[in-house]
């Protein structure tokens, strides 16, 4: 009987139930998982005719899955559960045509319907992911559902649903659901319908809310005082890096801050979560596919490992940092730095000291959270060891390091800081050891992976026999390298090597071959096509770093500007021209940083020129409420040059 176990999970996999129109429901009780039949983290993902359904066994699993055997409907893939909220369409799978989807908020008088989605918002049980089930039969003082990844109990003999929730109806006809989980709640229901009627209201947003604006604290002479706490490590070392107590490195931007509307904020939120998402697809996809691999200039030696690393470190990635031009004409991604990224410290610690000491107390700061995520993250990473954080003998790398040594420490992480590679040695068991005597088994790395790539390039004089034969990682008769260290079978890396894939900016056509016409991505190619050309392009090495060595061009192949650096390369991508927004005589560009693949905080950089580099400056980004954003930027009340409230 069914109900011997009413209080146990089942193992992963385990038959639950079997939902209206046949369609099973699976535990997605990970800790049991068997490693054997499920090795790897491509092993997780589930199709269903050819077409992608989710990873097993996830609420959007099923709600996909359940929609399409049921109705031929597919609704596009979402980074967070509670995101189906905002969908507008879905797909026919039979005619390609897309049909209106309509969202009703808990409480609408249009009742929630069999096959709907109930959708719940992020936060308490579903910390992050929000989730979503389908109601099966719909009671004047209950609902029905279906669902998998809650409690992964066996459903009850002869039913065919999981679960049932309280409802009301009230006088005026109101639908009201209570959450079983007192610290969730739920969004509403998602239905398939072309009448709109008593449905969510979304009109397109004014584009005014997402300009971003300029402004400047008033100046007392607060610059020549200290307001980074030097006791601090990291503080001292970003000190010691930027010369003094400064945010920006010119002497104009001191006093100057960028304000965006919650509007642009929760746009880029958004942006970032299913950017992310969609890179892993595209990732996913160039691995499955030898002749896309071979256009991002890696060495072949080294693709079985990038495999591996995929296959079984997919969730492994900690960090990374998007690039976005925010403009009222849409918010688009340049390109996405997974490998190596930095700015870390700059958003999670600096812009926020740096609004306290100068009275900037407009809105709220977008890097506030972004420590305690990379927190989280860390504490999800599954290290076992004393980590070693390697950096190169750069004081950038040394102040982005130590921050990130904090979020290790207050994850309970053991790790020591290695500056260069000088006293690193092997053992006579082939290990590679620190000064200490103790064997490197985790590292994080400021370095990007590109650079052990060059030393292997460099070794092998770039013969194909030589890069064809040649061992990653093995035990050599000279001190260890950072290409020792880092292709070591026995060494865990962060970021994993797979992560060379979606900061190569090869990967930028692939994701518009898979996602063309996707509203943040930039029409981009290998070749130079007439639609790129049209309003001009952009022409960049694919693993350029640091916007070096790339070229913009007008429409007529005339060059605008262009950047020199070290990586020129006969491997090129094309992407249409979209210029970063001038706002007070700057480029504008807004970055956003992801933690476990999720959005943990945002800053901007600025630059007179069209394009960003490593030079340019990192000011502070404040968030405003939307009531006042229009208030005092878009009903152009406010002096730009004075800050709101003072």
């Amino acid at each position: 009987m069914n109900q011997a176990l009413p209080d146990v999970p089942a193992p992963f996999g385990t038959l639950l139930g079997i939902a209206p129109g046949d369609v099973p429901a699976y535990s997605s009780d990970y800790d049991t998982a068997d490693d054997r039949e499920l090795p790897n983290r491509s092993a997780y993902r589930n199709y269903l005719d050819d077409i992608y359904m989710g990873y097993k066994w996830q609420c959007v699993e099923f709600a996909r899955r359940w929609i399409y055997v049921n109705r031929g409907l597919i609704f596009e893939d979402v980074a967070m559960a509670y995101e189906i909220f905002q969908l507008r369409t879905i797909r026919d799978v039979k005619t390609k045509g897309l049909l209106p989807l309509n969202a009703f908020r808990n409480g609408s008088k249009r009742h929630p319907e069999p096959g709907c989605l109930l959708v719940w918002s992020e936060g308490g049980e579903f910390e992050r992911t929000g989730h979503v089930a389908v109601v099966t039969e719909v009671l004047a003082d209950r609902v029905r559902l279906a669902e998998q990844n809650v409690g992964h109990r066996i459903w009850p003999d002869g039913h065919n649903f999981a679960r049932e929730i309280p409802a009301r109806v009230t006088d005026d006809g109101g639908f009201w659901l209570r959450c079983s989980f007192g610290d969730a709640s739920i969004l509403g229901w998602v239905l398939q319908t072309d009448d709109a009627t008593h449905a969510e209201e979304h009109p397109d947003p004014d584009s005014r809310l997402f300009e971003v604006q300029a402004g400047r604290v008033r100046d007392t002479g607060q610059g020549s005082r200290s307001w980074l706490n030097v006791a601090n490590p990291d503080e001292e070392a970003y000190v010691e890096m930027m010369g003094g107590h400064k945010l920006a490195s010119r002497p104009e931007n001191q006093t100057r801050y960028f304000v965006i509307s919650e509007m642009a904020h929760g746009e880029l939120k958004r942006a970032t979560n299913e950017l992310h998402a969609l890179f892993m697809h595209a990732t996913e996809f160039v691995l499955h596919d030898d002749a896309l691999l071979e256009k991002f200039n890696i060495p072949r030696v080294i693709w079985p490992k990038i495999h591996q690393s995929w296959n079984n470190r997919r969730n492994q990635m900690i960090t990374g940092r998007f690039d976005f031009a925010l403009t009222p004409r849409g918010l688009k991604v340049y390109e996405y730095n997974c490998d190596s990224a930095s700015l870390h410290m700059d958003a999670g610690k600096v812009q926020g000291r740096w609004a306290a000491h100068f009275g900037c107390d407009l809105g709220s700061d977008p890097g506030a959270q972004l420590l305690r995520d990379l927190v989280e993250a860390w504490k999800d990473s599954e290290l076992d060891d004393v980590l070693h954080i390697l950096i190169d003998r750069d004081l950038e790398e040394r102040y982005h390091a130590l921050f990130m040594k904090e979020a290790l420490d207050a994850a309970g992480i053991e790790s020591k800081i290695l500056q260069g590679v000088g006293g690193l040695a092997w053992t006579e068991d082939g290990d590679v050891v620190d000064a200490d005597g103790v064997p490197i088994r985790w590292v994080w790395k400021t370095w990007a992976w590109e650079t052990a790539l060059d030393q292997i390039r460099e070794e092998c004089e770039d013969d194909e026999e030589k890069l064809r034969n040649y061992q990653p990682g093995a035990w050599r008769d000279a001190p260890p390298r950072l290409v020792d260290v880092l292709l070591r079978p026995d060494v865990m890396v962060f970021e994993p090597l797979w992560t060379l894939i979606p900061s190569n900016k090869a990967i930028l056509p692939i994701l518009w071959q898979l996602f063309a016409n996707q509203r943040y991505l930039l029409n981009s190619a290998y070749d130079l096509t007439d639609d790129i050309r049209a309003n001009g392009y952009v022409q960049k090495p694919i693993v350029g770093r640091c916007g070096a060595n790339i070229s913009l061009f007008d429409a007529d192949d005339q060059i605008i500007e262009e950047t020199l650096g070290r990586f020129e390369s006969p491997n090129q991508v094309y992407q249409e021209l979209f210029p970063l927004p001038v706002i007070d005589g700057e480029r504008v560009q807004v970055c956003t940083f992801s933690a476990a693949g999720t959005y943990a905080g945002s800053c901007v950089r600025i630059d007179p020129s069209l394009v960003i580099t490593t030079n340019s400056d990192v000011v502070a980004l404040r968030v405003l409420p939307d009531r006042e954003y229009v208030e005092h930027y878009v009903a152009g009340a406010a002096d730009p040059q004075v800050p709101l409230g003072s």
